[in-house]
């Protein structure tokens, strides 16, 4: 068991706390890089789309996570990234450049959200982010001359210092890897500067933030303009996975879907924006399974345990009908949602952590470690 003492301020906001966090993070690293040379190339294809959800969870857990902002307008911030690349590849721009300038722009336009977002607080502020969102998606549609409307646009294959990357070859896929980690890397170093701590102080209590002489609406903006941008990087990826986009790509359940992976993965970690991300992109593959594969499984177990041929017949053909009825990946979603709200808080991350707990202190653990407290002072029971 390891145990931390921190004697001065540079411990507090090391990067990393002690070695063995360099070392496992390295054999992650190193098992990563070498992914594509051991795994098929559909799931090289699945782990590019959990390194794009999940750079796109650490920006909303930017926002959301650390600052207390909600927004469930994010897939809007992905449109205008995506819309960015496409449009400016017309005039031959190169990859550094139109990457660079979807971030910003996607910066600046999360920053004019921000603004108008100031006096605003809970499910009012949910609404109007929503409104961007169907706002953003009517522009879409309707600015033929640049968007090319519900016809779509192509996106061109990535040059990249003269030489092509595919979006289904492994240089796509480091360069997705890339962005991820250097988005966790410069979210961790956010939060250890004065910035960061000013998020998580207007998160925890705007009031408190205030009296420390913090200036509310300028971190706001700030947040919501970070958090877009990052955005934005991924939107442009997200673009050259699909190689063509289009509005109705980017629409109100997508943005669900974001607040999914930080829900899931953890809310108040940067780990938990990817297992998040792992976690949505298995639903597609678990569906799929469901609906062609598992009514045969189940009426051969039913038949096995005695069951007629008539009657498991019946029951493969319920359980197909269930597995493609209309709706269900979102009631999946749904009662996931409501498990680990009600258990699970922390998410797949805080789960984690006490499993990691419970070895560190096995046989001393106590069953209600983590259990909350039901104990208050006079004073706090009227809140």
């Amino acid at each position: 068991m390891r145990f931390l003492f921190k004697t001065d301020y540079e411990d507090d906001i090391r990067l990393f706390p002690h070695s063995g966090y360099v070392y496992s993070y390295g054999l992650l690293l190193a098992v990563l890089l070498i992914a594509p040379y051991a795994l098929s190339s559909y799931l090289m294809s699945q782990l590019v789309f959990v390194c794009i959800y999940a750079t796109v969870g650490v920006g909303l857990m930017i926002l959301t996570g650390f600052t207390g902002q909600a927004s469930l307008g994010h897939a809007a911030f992905l449109a205008i990234g995506a819309y960015t690349a496409a449009y400016l590849q017309q005039f031959n721009v190169p990859f550094p450049v139109y990457f660079l300038a979807a971030g910003l722009l996607t910066g600046v336009v999360g920053a004019l959200v921000g603004f108008p977002a100031l006096r605003l607080q809970g499910i009012y502020l949910v609404i109007a982010t929503i409104s961007f969102a169907f706002i953003v998606e009517e522009i879409l549609a309707r600015w033929e001359g640049v968007t090319h409307g519900n016809e779509g646009m192509r996106v061109k294959t990535i040059q990249l210092l003269g030489t092509t990357v595919s979006r289904d070859g492994p240089p796509f896929y480091y360069l997705c890897l890339a962005v991820l980690v250097l988005t966790i890397v410069g979210t961790l170093n956010l939060l250890r500067s004065p910035t960061g701590r000013a998020f998580v102080a207007i998160r925890d209590s705007e009031t408190a933030a205030r009296s420390m002489g913090i200036n509310v609406a300028l971190y706001k903006v700030k947040s919501f303009a970070i958090s877009a941008g990052i955005t934005g990087f991924a939107g442009v990826l997200f673009a050259h996975k699909l190689s063509f986009i289009s509005p109705e790509m980017f629409t109100l359940q997508l943005s669900i879907e974001f607040i999914i992976v930080i829900l899931i993965g953890g809310t108040f970690s940067l780990h938990g924006a990817v297992l998040g991300a792992i976690f949505l992109v298995m639903i597609d593959p678990f569906l799929t399974y469901l609906k062609d594969d598992m009514p045969g499984v189940i009426g051969g177990v039913a038949a096995t345990l005695g069951a007629g041929t008539e009657r498991a017949g019946h029951i493969q053909d319920a359980v197909a009908a269930f597995a493609s009825a209309n709706g269900l990946k979102g009631a999946i979603y749904g009662v996931i949602i409501v498990v680990f709200v009600l258990f699970e808080p922390l998410g797949l991350y805080g789960r984690w952590l006490k499993i990691k707990l419970f070895f560190q202190l096995f046989p001393l653990y106590k069953r209600a470690t983590f259990k909350r407290q039901k104990i208050y002072v006079k004073s706090e029971r009227n809140r």
